[in-house]
């Protein structure tokens, strides 16, 4: 039985409608401020930003963005007030326990921030704790909502752990505040570099810790308690960088800027610098900040990654260039074809929608008569990077791939690609740990189950390499 439109009507909590708020978000000079930018930076790609798919790419980034960021309009003390509860301790007994010194920890709250060097999301997994005193103990889903007011700002991991584990003590007037923080930052490699580094690291993750009062030195019998409970989850107090090594080794932007120097390094269009800038003081942030001040062209040196044409001159070259691709090896059949797969090819790719990126595999399977050698792996690799470095959409990007592969072979090609995407975690549903696979199918594979069943049987399981 099917819903009838007019008269299902899903209300948020808050009693208003899907979108509502997105409405008064989108009419905000600021909103309008990051759309124009946006169209700044699309143009410099090469872009026609009334080009369907991505004609309204601009709302949709500003939107992102703000709500990406929204920690900057919130307050501490809006939500811990009012949240303070009475808890008496120990009755007449040596000990710690209750609103009287007993720990109190939330463990694996997965959320998500943006790099103040290059405006990349990255994912926090965050585990905080306090120690109560006055007899008094702060609702539990507070340590969270305060540890997001200053995750959805521009941020580094040392600085977000700093900024919760001052304010919670702040609000809450505790004994002490622990705050431990995992969190992984995507390292999309660049033109260069993916065609000669195959087995690419796509993440760089650090382990980050503050504390205050009875937490306040590291070597604290408190800390014992806290890591204890966190044994699990593999956070060990060996595993937690310095302050300064967790600056060097986070950001794979800023820690190639400082590696190369700026003389090395190619400037980036000047307008598409100032289009950033222009888009981080609109966010609430000043641009001028000391930490901020490289994160234009940071952001634009990675963005240019999807603008090559030299890729495409060579790409094109290079398949016009190929005959007889597939060689025999022997004796041949023509009337009996064997199923050729090529699995867990990596690609990296920029989302045309929200000016984000996705990554993940693609397994390639095809058709050929019995007797000829498969086709070479770099081939198909080539191919995968020519079509994932653009502004694409997944299912596009699927369809690309077949095709090309079809047309190669001139036969029967099945592709599955797997990935993850950023805008998965960094705006909407904010689903953590999603991935998506889209199929295409060609020839043959489009009308026999059988060979499509076995393609799909040598595919490894959870290929897509997600963080947690």
């Amino acid at each position: 039985m099917g819903l009838n439109g007019d008269h299902f009507c899903l209300e948020l909590e808050n009693g208003t409608k899907p979108g509502a708020n997105d409405l008064g978000l989108e009419k905000e000079p600021r909103t309008k401020a990051i759309e124009d930018a946006v169209k700044v930076l699309l143009q410099g790609l090469g872009e026609d930003v009334n080009r369907e798919g991505i004609k309204k790419t601009p709302l949709r980034v500003a939107k992102a963005l703000r709500e990406g960021t929204r920690g900057y309009k919130q307050k501490v003390k809006d939500i811990v007030q009012g949240a303070l509860f009475p808890e008496v301790g120990l009755h007449d007994r040596v000990g710690h326990a209750g609103g009287a010194g007993g720990l109190v920890i939330v463990r694996d709250l997965d959320m998500f921030s943006y790099c103040e060097s290059c405006l990349l999301p990255f994912q926090v997994k965050c585990h905080v704790g306090y120690v109560p005193s006055g007899e008094q103990v702060v609702g539990l889903s507070k340590l969270s909502r305060v540890a997001d007011i200053f995750a959805k700002r521009l941020q580094d991991p040392q600085r977000l752990a700093d900024e919760v584990c001052s304010a919670l003590h702040l609000g809450i007037n505790p004994a002490g505040v622990a705050v431990i923080l995992q969190c992984w930052h995507i390292h999309f490699p660049n033109l260069e570099s993916v065609f000669h580094d195959p087995k690419h690291q796509g993440w760089i993750k650090v382990l980050v810790s503050s504390g205050s009062g009875v937490f306040e030195k590291e070597n604290a019998d408190a800390w014992c308690d806290f890591l204890g409970l966190l044994k699990f989850t593999g956070v060990t107090a060996d595993k937690i960088l310095t302050r300064d090594s967790a600056k060097k080794s986070w950001c794979p932007s800023y820690s190639s800027s400082v590696a190369k120097g700026s003389s090395e390094l190619i400037a980036p269009n000047p307008r598409m610098v100032a289009a950033v800038a222009s888009i981080i003081g609109s966010l609430g942030e000043d641009p001028s900040r000391k930490e901020l001040l490289e994160t234009p062209s940071h952001f634009v040196r990675w963005l240019t990654n999807f603008q090559n044409t030299e890729l495409e001159m060579k790409f094109n070259g290079f398949t016009c260039g190929i005959k007889d691709v597939l060689k025999p090896n022997g004796e041949c059949s023509h009337n009996h074809q064997q199923l050729h797969t090529e699995l867990s090819l990596s690609f990296w790719s920029q989302c045309e929608h929200h000016l984000l990126p996705f990554h993940g595999v693609v397994h390639i399977g095809y058709l050929c008569p019995e007797g000829f050698n498969p086709i070479e792996k770099s081939l198909l690799q080539s191919i995968v990077h020519f079509y994932g470095f653009k502004l694409q959409v997944q299912e596009r990007l699927t369809r690309q791939i077949a095709e090309t592969v079809s047309s190669i072979l001139g036969g029967d090609t099945m592709v599955v690609v797997e990935a993850n995407h950023t805008c998965m975690i960094s705006r909407g549903i904010e689903k953590l740990g999603s991935n998506t696979a889209t199929i295409a199918v060609l020839g043959q594979f489009s009308t026999d189950p059988a060979i499509r069943a076995l393609f799909l049987e040598r595919i490894p399981s959870r290929t897509t390499s997600g963080m947690f």
